[in-house]
């Protein structure tokens, strides 16, 4: 126990006056969510804008609707040429009982957006004006909080991205730095077991990881960003813990086979990128093509996204971490295993 706690305590030392360490561990993920969350604060917030000629119980049902910003035109001529160009993405033009959609193909989504509203509107005016009753009615909810903003998707994948940085580079770069400066040669020959040695080193990892959450979610919960926190959030603790080791333990692998501090750098950031990209840390992955997400299951960093967004989120409890919790644990185990298996105490 000595040695463990001489051993955490050296290496937190270390990490703590490492100023390049601290910049990439805190201040270069703390970045993105900051960007990210003033570009996307305002999200869904605007109203797509149309075009409108004539007017009628048609146009009325597309203003109470609340989804669009109605800009009138006297010429259907002029607005159909604003969206010829560009400028707007859909003109409604009606004339007495005829109802005119026309739309730009290349903006798909506000097209589309537009296309389904005034469907909807147009069959819902019909309907009334033949007095009948509906059949069928619907009631739209959102499965979460009213409140819910962009923030509370940014914040748990980014900060799954910056303990996976944390994971991979600090225990890559302090293994092959300690190889070369001899200092696991030393530790070698002195009455220190490798346990005492990987568990201080896991233990500072796990510190940073927890102290990376603090960070992230105060600086998220502040007003400007307006994270809101629901139903188990403490629940992404152990998320938080089986995630550094898992990351760690590929940190333990790229250093095992890298003899230079770029060598490793070089490594961790072909490993951490591509599996960013690919886990939903800045785009959703649902977005991409079928065959990509099943590679995307591979990766940890996806379930470590997929179980941060549940539980900080979505507010689903302890079985959300099941799946999430059982693939980063053997992902640790089987990389761990073959870092252990390679492993130089020596260049």
């Amino acid at each position: 126990m000595t040695a463990f706690k001489s051993l955490s305590v050296a290496m937190l030392k270390g990490f703590v006056r490492d100023k390049m360490t601290l910049f990439f561990v805190f201040i270069f993920p703390l970045m993105f969510l900051v960007v990210f969350g003033l570009l996307f604060r305002d999200a869904g917030a605007d109203k797509t804008k149309i075009a409108i000629v004539g007017d009628g119980p048609v146009i009325t049902a597309l203003d109470k609707t609340g989804a669009l910003e109605l800009e009138k035109y006297d010429n259907a001529d002029t607005a159909r040429q604003k969206v010829h160009d560009g400028d707007l993405p859909a003109l409604v033009a009606v004339n007495g009982n005829d109802v005119e959609l026309t739309f730009a193909a290349s903006d798909q989504v506000k097209a589309q957006t537009v296309v389904g509203i005034v469907s909807g509107v147009v069959d819902k005016v019909n309907l009334g004006v033949t007095n009948a009753p509906p059949t069928f009615t619907l009631e739209a909810k959102s499965v979460e909080d009213a409140s819910l903003k962009p923030i509370q998707y940014l914040t748990p994948g980014i900060l799954s991205w910056a303990v996976s940085i944390s994971g991979v580079f600090g225990a890559a770069l302090t293994l092959v730095s300690w190889r070369k400066k001899q200092v696991l040669r030393r530790i070698r020959l002195a009455p220190v077991g490798p346990t005492a040695v990987l568990s201080s080193r896991v233990l500072v990892s796990i510190g940073t990881a927890v102290a990376q959450g603090v960070v992230f979610v105060a600086v998220a919960l502040t007003p400007m960003f307006g994270l809101k926190l629901t139903g188990q959030w403490w629940l992404a603790l152990p998320l938080l813990v089986l995630g550094t080791t898992a990351f760690f333990a590929v940190g333990m692998l790229v250093g095992s086979f890298c003899k230079t501090e770029e060598a490793a750098s070089g490594a961790a950031n072909i490993i951490i990128l591509p599996m960013a990209f690919l886990s939903g840390t800045f785009f959703p992955v649902e977005n991409t093509p079928g065959w990509l997400q099943t590679v995307s299951n591979i990766f940890p960093l996806r379930h470590m996204n997929d179980g941060m967004l549940d539980v900080l989120v979505r507010g689903k409890g302890v079985e959300a971490l099941l799946v999430p919790s059982a693939v980063l644990i053997g992902f640790t185990l089987v990389v761990g295993f073959i870092a252990a298996r390679i492993f130089r105490w020596e260049d």
